[in-house]
């Protein structure tokens, strides 16, 4: 990734939710209860996926601190693969890393099982996320259990080239005017776009429908747990627009296929819906590509589509240095690091009064400025985040599966496809 930074500082205005706190980025030892551990010689792992952000030379960081400790990182492919395998080896009671990584859709389903996590309460990172992104993440028994890592604010990336060969507007400002306004209109302009170039407007219904129910505050599940995704008019009008929008508009790739990563360098669709973190897959999947850019706007206002945690299994034999490692790659510096090494967007209040966040320039996108965009796309996310439980990930993947059928599959319509998500999603009881 070929990445610069800004010198012009950007204020940060805007909502409550992201009040700066005093505190600069300076870099503090992490406490992780009796000093034992640091002198012993130790092998931490830590498991993550997708692309964290976490390099050799970041991860190096911490042995600098603790030169008895050596890291391990191990990266699933996709987040489905880490779940599979942290549920598997929590029921087991061993074989999962000293830290693992958790993705949002899927850690309601895990604080189920909090007992089976380290408290993580200290002193040492009082304040250091955003109040939701703690709340989250604190059990019934008052416990931290996993310390934030990034949330997903999103913006919409777009191959320049393609536009202008389509006749539309490629200063990624003049983009943000042409898309601003509800999906109704994201879809429109699609249709213009089209209608002038051989590629798709869009990669799968799949992808776009994960950004329009963000947008919805009980999708899946009343406050109390209670599963509604059957009887939700919102869910199933979603559900009925992205695939009427599909069957013109789509490039029918199934998000993290082969076919679909071939698909960012290839050029086979114009735009797709960008949380931070799709910056480093975008730029690692089509690294010789010249035209992708990314504009300030979401349809319908702001979303956030994913963001993770780190944990630390009560199972494993180094707690304590896990702890600290867990503290240490969650700190606003590292943070911050991994924001410009992979886009993914710090949860921590701290790193949004720095520079080298907001003003961090990258240069595969036509030196975008994304740290200020994606500060600003922050801050259009509403600050009371989606209720996801524990049948969150399952009815999800249900949903996704159902609009794979059709838009990827097309093993069947829209309507018969939905007839099966029904049965799916009771199934769940």
């Amino acid at each position: 990734m070929r990445n610069s930074r800004r010198t012009t500082a950007v204020a940060i205005a805007g909502a409550a939710a992201f009040a700066l706190v005093a505190t600069g980025c300076q870099a503090t030892t992490p406490d992780a209860g009796s000093d034992d551990w640091k002198n012993e010689k130790i092998t931490l792992t830590v498991a993550t996926f997708n692309n964290f952000g976490y390099t050799d030379e970041l991860l190096a960081g911490f042995t600098e601190l603790y030169p008895n400790i050596k890291v391990e990182h191990s990266i699933a492919e996709t987040s489905n693969d880490a779940r599979t395998n942290y549920f598997t080896k929590l029921g087991a009671g061993s074989g999962l890393a000293d830290v693992e990584a958790v993705e949002v859709d899927w850690f309601p389903e895990l604080m189920q099982y909090s007992d089976k996590l380290t408290d993580l309460t200290s002193d040492n990172v009082e304040g250091r996320w955003l109040d939701w992104k703690t709340a989250a993440a604190t059990d019934a028994d008052g416990r931290l259990v996993a310390y934030g890592t990034d949330i997903g604010p999103e913006a919409v990336c777009y191959r320049a080239d393609l536009f202008e060969a389509a006749g539309l507007p490629t200063d990624r400002e003049e983009v943000a005017t042409l898309l601003e306004g509800d999906w109704a209109h994201y879809f429109e302009v699609g249709e213009t776009f089209v209608a002038a170039s051989d590629a798709a407007w869009f990669d799968s219904a799949g992808a776009t429908y994960q950004g329009m129910v963000n947008q919805i505050t009980n999708a899946y599940e009343d406050n109390d747990g209670t599963i509604i995704a059957a009887d939700n008019e919102e869910v199933k009008d979603i559900y009925d627009q992205v695939l009427e929008a599909s069957s013109t508009l789509s490039a029918h790739l199934g998000q993290w296929s082969p076919d679909w990563t071939a698909g960012i360098a290839s050029g086979a669709y114009a735009t797709m819906l960008c949380p931070g973190w799709m910056l480093g897959v975008i730029s690692s999947n089509a690294a010789d590509v010249d035209g992708w850019d990314v504009a300030n706007v979401f349809p319908n206002g702001g979303g956030n589509w994913g963001g993770s945690y780190l944990t630390v299994p009560a199972q494993g034999a180094h707690v304590e240095a896990a702890t600290a490692l867990a503290d240490y790659l969650t700190a606003p510096e590292q943070q911050i690091s991994a924001f410009v090494e992979a886009g993914t967007f710090p949860s921590q209040v701290a790193a949004y009064e720095s520079e080298d966040l907001t003003g961090f320039v990258n240069d595969y996108f036509n030196a975008a400025p994304v740290g200020a965009i994606f500060t600003d796309r922050a801050q259009a996310v509403n600050p009371v985040p989606p209720f996801k439980g524990p049948n969150y990930f399952k009815v999800q993947d249900a949903l996704s599966n159902a609009l794979s059928r059709v838009d990827v599959d097309k093993t069947d319509d829209a309507a018969t496809s939905w007839d099966k998500f029904l049965v799916d999603v009771e199934a769940l009881g």
